[in-house]
């Protein structure tokens, strides 16, 4: 960590860039008056060396509690979306996922630079945080782990610290992208209390956040001790209440676009209430001499109001002969999942409380200590229970509410349901469940509570002129998401039932609560992780002396153990399984999970480092065009246990030509070691909606669709994906060069900064999959080459699926059952850009004082080389042999794709006079593609580039019995901009989906 050392009015204020002003190497003061007069230490972010200015040279950002202010910003989420250099917000509380394989609940991620999760290390008083414990996919489909950015307790920050730079040869792992250290409140005197209540207009959201700080010197001021907490309530957000969440048919939103009408735009789900069946066996179903069922056995029920029933089994529900179709009038019977109302945002209570404290043991001996402790409990509703295509799940004979069932039951009862006139045998047939959605059950009901503590101890002091320190910390992070499920051990029992307690499926009565209940059961799975550490330091501001100043110096040694745990539910996990009754097979005991085994590992890692501040040219030498001249050298040494060694070097360098004029510049190596569920994972089955382009080319040939883009062959696909215990680190080169401009003003024109800075980053070796999309695109062109991908496991072609197929030229392929891929080092990926920082601030004037900063990220290149087998995809499709309308992921310019904006900016204007303080802020995001809706000629719809803006007016009493207390009357998304279209509906990886919201704050200082 770097230290400034300030005096007099500034003290107290610390040091801010201005909030917008990331990579801005100037100085910006605070505006508030500080009455201390001695000089104060600030260690920043970035260099190791106490009291060295190689700062300069490096993009760092101090980020104050005024500027957090100005943003409106009470979770960590919130914070990091405001900042234009960090990316996309992958782990995010508007993120709810059908099942728990993915992180939910109160979470957020930081992703600086867009390099992706993982790549930015946090640290909290300079020393590293607890990884959130529960994975998620990221762009490459391998499980990644993020800092929960909402455990960082926002209300106790006293600022910011953000490096845009590569620091792996000084912090370790995990600075790919850079580093961002929260600086809490310390050495604090007083108490102060703030609360503060808002709601989004148009909506029932309301949101309470309440927080305090007190803190107390003691021992005759040898020692202090500060504590603070906050709590926020939020009251959730429902689909139901925006337009642009209201259904998953979204057709409607685009009419008048070039994608009118596009049927990929109606994501209603084809798991319905209304049953897709097959008979045992495939068997013909004939009824009064109708086809009862296709010639695959296949039927499903439906409305007696539409059109096609062939056998009316209750009073408004009747079985039509095949498949349910993706289109015509079967479309509607798909179920719209939003309009039902689930959460967009799900209702929140959270818990932060912190304590720090330090006492002089001697004049040259500190003893320091840190608590923390978060806690927050979440709950949403989503879409109601669904079966698993892949795990199919039988209706017996003995069903008492089968229509095609037994004709006489073992107990000698007769069938009352079994229909008349069909050529079903009088022993019944079973019946496969292909697609069912469980309505009766009500929608699903998650509940994630995480928590998280750290407990810190260390000493600090000086000796013989060097500044030591040494701390060990333990820290522990913890996630139980529960869900409503349905255990099909249970469910196949009520099936078999030859009673009226028996399930029923196909609508002809109601289920009773009892029946339901029996069947009901929770989904648990537990995560945990824990970092424990230990570090000795050393550094050295004046080592040795040269021409050009004092070399400063800094080394230290440091001691990790991380270990995780995924604990599945016994039902998921292989401990209590479900026996298929006609094919044996053995399979997880959840409707929706397949198996998928626990995971736990651990590793150790050791590491050492060393770190040179060099000036070697100081103004004092007077040489012309070189002012200044100053070196950063660093290099760092860490064993893995579980895979080795790596040391990586760094060199930075600032070069200030006269005053006011400044170049710098910084070189360096990282690496990032493959998490433990990425090496430790034995199977790991994931499902999402894939299509089957093969099965679309077959439509196409067939004359049922005119082209790719009416395909509605989208599927729920299970990838069985396995780690790799022998995945190397992923690597890294940062280059960077900038200037930094700050021309010396006439007195009483007040302080001007402008900084530019270009960047690139290449990765190599980035851990990722094929991807079962990709999969399934291969297997459609070997397909039409006359052979098949062996990774696509298929079910063998029926009937039905030969009549799809007949006339195609196309051999028939069968429902796919599942995809095998293995996590692996993929290619390289290259990311370039550009930073613009703008900073004005006045002096006090008569008219009051001014703060005006604009802040912009530029990108010029996001380029991930495709692997072999990508690159093979991406040639084909350029030969005409893909289809134009098919996405292929994963290689390529990924420039403006899905969430990767061109640019992003921010700008903020503070105005005070006085006791008034008015402040506005406004945020830019700039167009991306969206590749999940692409027409005929492979064009993506344009997500439109936005602005958003806050504002807020606040008054600070100073007489009366209100002195010491501050009102802050302010709003969000002042112009009520709703988050522009996406296929989606919106990106909320990219945006908020509040409308318009107002807040009021009152605080008082005691």
């Amino acid at each position: 960590m770097g230290t400034y050392r300030i005096k007099g009015a500034c003290a107290a204020s610390l040091i801010a860039m201005s909030w917008a002003a990331l990579g801005s190497a100037g100085m910006a003061m605070a505006q508030e008056a500080a009455e201390a007069e001695e000089s104060v230490e600030i260690v920043v972010v970035g260099s190791q060396i106490k009291g060295a200015k190689i700062n300069e040279a490096l993009p760092v950002t101090v980020i104050s509690t005024d500027e957090i202010k100005s943003a409106a910003a009470v979770s960590g989420d919130e914070l990091f979306r405001a900042i234009p250099q960090f990316g996309d917000v992958q782990f995010n509380s508007q993120n709810l996922p059908g099942s728990s394989n993915s992180a939910r609940g109160d979470i957020g991620s930081l992703d600086l630079r867009s390099l992706g999760i993982g790549n930015t290390l946090v640290l909290l008083n300079g020393r590293r945080v607890v990884a959130h414990p529960t994975s998620q996919a990221n762009d490459q489909l391998v499980p990644v782990l993020s800092y929960n950015t909402n455990a960082i307790p926002v209300n106790g920050l006293e600022r910011l610290e953000v490096l845009r730079d590569g620091a792996a040869a000084i912090y370790g792992a995990d600075a790919v992208a850079g580093v961002v250290n929260t600086v809490l409140k310390t050495d604090y005197q007083g108490a102060e209390l703030s609360l503060q209540y808002g709601g989004a207009e148009g909506t029932g959201l309301r949101e309470f956040n309440g927080n305090g700080v007190i803190g107390a010197n003691f021992a005759e001021n040898r020692g202090n001790i500060t504590l603070f907490g906050s709590y926020d309530h939020g009251t959730g957000l429902d689909s139901t209440e925006q337009y642009f969440t209201k259904s998953s048919d979204r057709r409607s939103l685009f009419e008048g676009t070039a994608f009118e009408g596009s049927t990929s735009l109606d994501a209603r789900s084809t798991n319905t209430p209304f049953a897709n069946l097959r008979t045992y066996g495939n068997r013909a179903v004939t009824y009064n001499r109708s086809a009862l069922t296709n010639s695959s056995g296949q039927f499903h029920l439906q409305p007696t109001s539409s059109t096609g029933c062939v056998a009316q089994v209750s009073a408004d529900r009747c079985i039509q002969n095949g498949a349910m179709a993706t289109a015509g009038a079967d479309r509607d019977l798909r179920y719209d999942t939003l309009a039902q109302g689930v959460s967009i945002m799900p209702r929140l209570n959270r818990l932060n409380l912190f304590m720090t404290g330090h006492y002089d043991i001697s004049d040259d001996v500190t003893f320091f200590a840190e608590a923390g402790f978060y806690r927050s409990k979440t709950k949403a509703q989503q879409s109601p229970v669904a079966t698993l295509s892949s795990i199919p799940i039988y209706v017996p004979a003995s069903n008492y509410w089968n229509p095609l069932g037994q004709a006489v039951f073992a107990n000698g009862a007769v069938n009352p349901n079994r229909l008349v006139g069909t050529n079903a045998p009088t022993a019944g047939l079973p019946l496969s469940i292909n697609n069912y959605l469980f309505q009766d059950f009500g929608p699903m009901n998650v509940t994630v509570t995480n928590q998280q503590y750290r407990l810190l101890a260390g000493l600090r002091g000086e000796s013989n002129g060097f500044n030591w320190e040494s701390a060990i910390s333990y820290s522990e992070a913890w996630a139980r998401d529960i869900s409503d499920n349905i255990s099909r051990t249970r469910l196949q029992e009520s099936l078999s039932l030859s009673t009226p307690d028996a399930y029923n499926i196909f609508g002809t009565s109601v289920n009773s609560q009892s029946t339901i209940d029996a069947m009901r059961e929770e989904l648990v799975r537990y995560t945990k992780s824990t970092l424990a550490t230990y570090d000795f330091r050393i550094s050295k501001s004046d080592l040795i002396t040269l021409p050009g100043g004092n070399v400063g110096f800094a080394a230290g040694i440091e001691a990790r153990r991380e270990t995780q745990l995924d604990d599945r539910d016994p039902r998921i996990d292989g401990t209590i399984t479900y026996t298929d009754p006609l094919t044996g097979a053995v399979a997880g005991d959840f409707v929706n999970s397949a198996l998928n085994n626990d995971t736990s590992g651990h590793r150790e890692v050791f590491g050492a480092y060393a770190e040179f501040a060099v000036p070697l040219v100081s103004p004092e030498m007077d040489i012309p065009l070189v002012r200044s001249l100053d070196l950063q050298l660093a290099g760092r040494y860490e064993h893995y246990s579980d895979f080795g060694d790596v040391a990586v070097p760094k060199i930075a360098g600032a070069w200030e030509v006269v005053r006011g004029i400044r170049f710098r510049g910084s070189w360096a190596k990282s690496f990032r070691a493959p998490n433990l569920e990425q090496t430790n994972a034995t199977v790991v089955t994931r499902a999402n909606s894939r299509t089957d382009y093969i099965m679309c080319e077959a439509d196409v040939r067939a004359g049922r669709i005119t082209d790719f883009s009416q395909c509605s062959r989208a599927q729920t696909t299970s990838a069985r994906r396995s780690g790799n215990p022998d995945l190397d680190p992923e690597r890294a080169k940062t280059l960077s060069f900038g200037v930094v401009l700050e021309p010396p003003l006439p007195d009483g024109m007040g302080h001007l900064t402008f900084t530019t800075d270009w960047w690139r980053v290449r990765q190599t070796g980035l851990v990722g999959i094929f991807g079962e999309g990709n999969a399934l695109i291969l297997d459609y062109l070997l397909r039409k080459e006359g052979s098949t991908n062996p990774n696509v496991i298929r079910a063998a072609a029926t009937a039905s699926d030969e009549e799809a197929f007949r006339g195609t030229g196309l051999t028939p392929a069968g429902e796919v059952l599942y995809v095998l891929d293995q996590y692996t080092n993929l290619q390289p990926q290259t990311v370039k850009g550009l930073d613009f920082n703008l900073t004005y601030r006045t002096p006090e004037t008569s008219i009051g004082s001014f703060n005006f900063a604009v802040n912009a990220s530029h990108f010029l290149k996001y380029y991930q080389e495709p692997s072999p087998g990508i690159a093979a995809l991406l040639a084909a499709q350029d030969a005409g042999d893909i289809d134009a309308a098919v996405n292929i992921s994963g290689g390529r310019s990924l420039l403006q794709l899905d969430r990767k904006p061109k640019w992003r900016g921010s700008a903020s204007l503070t105005w005070s006079l006085n006791n008034v303080t008015v402040g506005a802020f406004a945020q830019y995001t700039g167009k991306v593609y969206d590749t999940g809706l692409i027409d005929a000629d492979g064009d993506y719809w344009t997500v439109k580039a936005t602005t958003t803006a806050n504002l807020y007016g606040q008054y600070r009493f100073t007489e009366g019995s209100l002195s010491g207390t501050s009102m802050r009357i302010g709003v969000r998304n002042l112009f009520d901009k709703a988050p522009p279209l996406s296929s989606s509906g919106y990106q909320g990886q990219l945006y908020s989906p509040l409308r318009r919201y107002w807040y009021l704050n009152v605080s008082h200082k005691f």
